[in-house]
Parts: structure tokens; sequence; C-alpha cells
């Protein structure tokens, strides 16, 4: 690990707060800050012992009084209205309460043609016309999200993707960058970082869990989708964005960003994508 707080963050003057602890990027945040030495804390729905009450939902629980530097992890599990809206009254308190400096974490460039990219440009545009510091860091597909797309049928691994590689980073990589960056901000401001990471196709996944590959085409994988129950709308043409843009290999470029934040070459994705397909594997 790489990089230090400065002396105000030591000294707890500068707070840094991360939205959405409770999720699975925006704790790794906290505590790689925490090991940073940073004063962070976070903010939840559903707070945790050491988190402030905010609920996107309800502007009347968004105090960011004392924050100098916001992590906005995206609250982007939603239809695209929804989730710009959440974004825009979270930048207003931020902007209301005296916020200094935003670091937001978006979507990959190469990502713009996804169906959940359009929530994040707009938010894109509101922090940078916001009149507050900012910084955008555009994540990658998790590796771990990449696994997990993937399915079973008997010994066969079951993939929508294609022989496409897909550039994909880990939860805990994307972490660590944006603890780094949060913990110093003057070295960021304006900036966007592109962070992705080694590139690897379903058929090295296979390999590594030693299992022969099933295609599905991409009808066959939507046909699947809405098939599913307690699948949302806003689900179905998601999803399978992410597959054919992985099978025509949108997601393949591999930028230096993450590796210049972390201060070393981050982690390959491929392990830790095999390791979030393997639990639902047929005994």
């Amino acid at each position: 690990m790489t990089g230090t707080v400065t002396e105000e963050n030591q000294t707890g003057v500068l707070m840094i707060l991360v939205t959405g602890a409770s999720g699975q990027l925006a704790s790794r945040i906290v505590t790689h800050l925490r090991a940073l030495g940073a004063d962070a804390v976070g903010g939840s729905r559903s707070p945790g012992e050491h988190d402030r009450a905010l609920d996107f939902d309800v502007p009347a629980t968004l105090d960011l009084t004392g924050v100098d530097t916001l992590v906005l992890v995206s609250a982007g599990y939603a239809e695209d209205d929804v989730v710009v809206h959440r974004h825009s009254t979270v930048l207003e308190a931020a902007r209301r309460d005296g916020v200094g400096h935003v670091v937001y974490t978006s979507l990959v460039g190469a990502g713009d043609h996804l169906a959940f990219a359009l929530a994040h440009r707009a938010t894109e545009r509101l922090l940078r016309n916001s009149g507050m510091r900012w910084t955008i860091l555009r994540n990658g597909l998790y590796a771990e999200l990449v696994g997990a797309l993937l399915s079973w049928e008997e010994a066969h691994l079951v993939s929508p993707f294609g022989a496409g590689s897909i550039a994909a980073p880990t939860r805990d990589d994307l972490a660590l960058a944006a603890a780094l960056v949060a913990a110093d901000p003057p070295g960021h401001v304006s900036r966007v970082h592109e962070l992705t990471g080694p590139p690897f196709a379903v058929l090295d996944i296979a390999n590594e869990l030693a299992a022969p590959v099933q295609e599905l085409s991409l009808d066959e994988y939507r046909r699947g989708l809405l098939d599913t129950p307690g699948m949302q709308p806003f689900q179905p043409p998601m999803l399978t964005s992410i597959a054919s843009s992985i099978r025509h290999n949108m997601l393949a470029d591999h930028h230096s960003d993450l590796a210049t934040v972390l201060g070393r070459q981050p982690e390959s994705g491929l392990p830790t994508a095999a390791a979030s397909a393997a639990p639902t594997r047929p005994a």
C-alpha cells in the first residue's frame, strides 16, 4: 500500500465521509482510509456503530456538516431518473454544508454504451458544474461481478460472453485507489481516472476452474433473465448490455491510471472472477 494522508488528516482536522458504507465497495474504502490514518466515517441508510445515517431518498437525513472530502459511491442500482435524483440531492447537500472536494465512483469511459451509463455521465456533469472541487474515478466492472454473471449447467460453465475479454479490476484495488485519492485530494483536482485491470476472457476463467464452457446467445441470455423470478424491469437490459459489451470486446482496454494511483500494478481480476463463479458449481 502506498500513500499517506496529510498532516491535517492525521490530527483529525479533515474528515472524509464515504456514502453507501454498508456496501462492499464503500466499506472497503473506509477500511483502507482508516489504515492510511485518515479521519474517515461511513454514511448509510442502515448505519453501523461509527456511521452517519444518510438516506439519499430522504433529503432531511443528508447532514454533511464537518465533511471536507465526500466519497460519493454511486447509488446506481435503479432506473436512471431515480439514480440521478439521488446523486443531485447529495451534491446539493454537499455544496450547502461546505464540502470542499467530492470523489465520485463512476463508470469506465469505454462503458458509455452500457444500459446504465447515462446516470453516471449525468452525475459527472452535475459534479463538474457544482462549484466544488472534484475527482471522477471511472471504475471498470468488478471482476467479482463478471464471475457472478456466469452460471452452471451440470459440469459446464454457462456464459453469454463469447470469446470476448474484459479489463475487470478487483473491487479491493478500486477501493484502495478511492482511499488514496480521498486521502490526498489536492493531487487529483479536476482529474478523471480510468481504472481498469489486466484483461481476461471466460475461457481463462474456465481454465482456472477446469471446466468446459457452454455458450449462450444474447437472445437466450435475455430470455432467461426475463423468466427469472424477482427480476426488476431495468435489470434484463442492463445485464444484457454487459454481456454484449464483453462479447464484442468493448470493455477489453486496460489503462495505466490504476497502477499510477496505486503505485503498483493492479492485481489480476482473473482469480477473483473464478472464485466468484465457483460457489454455484454443482457438486
